[in-house]
């Protein structure tokens, strides 16, 4: 008798970020002087009185279980940073402290998806968000954004994505892989849709400290009572504050939803690190201004990677407002030659720039967009000058 594992599981693609991360790692293990743009965390160290909270904690014993869902110091803190920062009003009994946001984002589809619901996710998107919509059993519909909209979903294209089957829509905002910023505006107008049409707004608002414009970041849950009601928002301390290993996510939701989440994730996880817990406290209550050193420096880098590949043929991109990312449009390119052979796809592209040019590139077939590259500008400005020499050198080595 042959044993069939999960079909679920063997659908689950890999992660081609980790990938391109991974290899990147391998050349630079051989001796090879590797730039990765891959990065998808900040390349600063996490501020030293979070670490210093996360010693104290271990020096003091508090190494042993808390409450499932989180322990209540840090529920409070999240509670006051959402009013303050975000203007939403939660209760401790609506947050869940969860191993990361993408835990959070795990626990909020299991908890509000039934077998073939749909969510809809604007493309581009973060490449994990169909994966775990598919592993809750419900079923990710795409909606293609333009460029000339900053590849931003317009409330018209979600109104006519929505079917009976619509359970959810994930808003990434800001957004990865773009960069994209919605207006207050924009958010209002999407709020009226799924008012209207009943259904579920995931807010990811993981890169929510980073922004870089004159344009005010809006939660759109704090937008009216109703859409409060229908939103679920997702943070954490990972890209603000340079945590990403410390593993520390949380949501604020209705109390419903927050207490299926917390039942699932005490079958599934138990509590989230208690050390990582005590760090995260320190880390939303204590000084505030590595947050904006760190966003200083990420606006310089940002700027110059815009003004650089403005300054490169046949690629273009977008100017990101927020995140850490350069979304670039490669699609003029595709059709070139390097070395006698026919350039195809962003991957393929990926592949020469690694292999040839020792430049590790993000392709976006798995973000929904086969003709573009991702860049992180988490890296510092010596790599990030160095790896797009590389890259303007590669096309210079095009011809049609």
């Amino acid at each position: 008798m042959s044993l069939i594992l999960s079909k679920k599981a063997q659908e689950v693609k890999p992660s081609s970020t980790l990938a391109i991360t991974a290899k990147a790692k391998e050349l630079r293990a051989q001796g090879m002087d590797v730039v990765g743009f891959g990065a998808g965390e900040p390349d600063f160290n996490t501020p030293n009185h979070i670490n210093e909270a996360a010693v104290q904690a271990i020096h003091s014993g508090f190494t042993k279980y808390t409450p499932a869902s989180g322990m209540s110091e840090l529920k409070e803190a999240v509670c006051k940073k959402f009013e303050s920062f975000n203007h939403i009003h939660y209760e401790a009994n609506q947050i869940v402290i969860s191993n990361g946001a993408k835990h959070s984002l795990t626990n909020i589809f299991s908890a509000i998806l039934n077998p073939l619901d749909e969510v809809l996710i604007p493309s581009p998107y973060w490449l994990s968000y169909p994966e775990i919509v598919k592993l809750a059993d419900g079923v990710p519909v795409f909606i293609r954004c333009e460029k000339s909209k900053d590849y931003k979903i317009t409330a018209k294209q979600l109104a006519d994505a929505v079917t009976e089957k619509t359970k959810a829509f994930i808003l990434n905002n800001p957004g990865n892989p773009t960069g994209a910023l919605y207006t207050k505006e924009e958010l209002e107008e999407i709020a009226k849709v799924a008012i209207e049409k009943e259904f579920y707004i995931i807010a990811d608002e993981i890169y929510e400290h980073l922004v870089y414009t004159n344009q005010p970041f809006v939660s759109i849950a704090s937008l009216g009572k109703e859409i409060y009601e229908r939103t679920i928002t997702c943070s954490g301390v990972s890209k603000s504050y340079s945590m990403t290993g410390w593993r520390i996510g949380y949501t604020g939701s209705s109390k419903e939803i927050a207490r299926l989440m917390g039942n699932i994730q005490s079958h599934q996880t138990s509590n989230p690190n208690s050390i990582a817990q005590k760090a995260a406290i320190e880390a939303l209550t204590g000084e505030q201004k590595s947050i904006e050193q760190m966003r200083q420096e990420f606006d310089r880098r940002r700027n110059y990677m815009y003004q650089k590949i403005l300054g490169i043929p046949y690629i273009s991109t977008i100017i990101p407002q927020g995140a850490f990312y350069v979304f670039v449009d490669v699609s003029e390119l595709l059709s070139m030659k390097y070395k006698n052979e026919t350039i195809k796809t962003a991957a393929q592209l990926a592949k020469i720039l690694i292999e040839d040019y020792q430049v590790a590139v993000v392709p976006c077939e798995d973000f929904g967009f086969d003709d573009h590259i991702r860049l992180s500008y988490a890296i510092s400005m010596e790599q990030i000058e160095k790896g797009l020499d590389r890259i303007a050198s590669l096309i210079g080595e095009c011809t049609h």
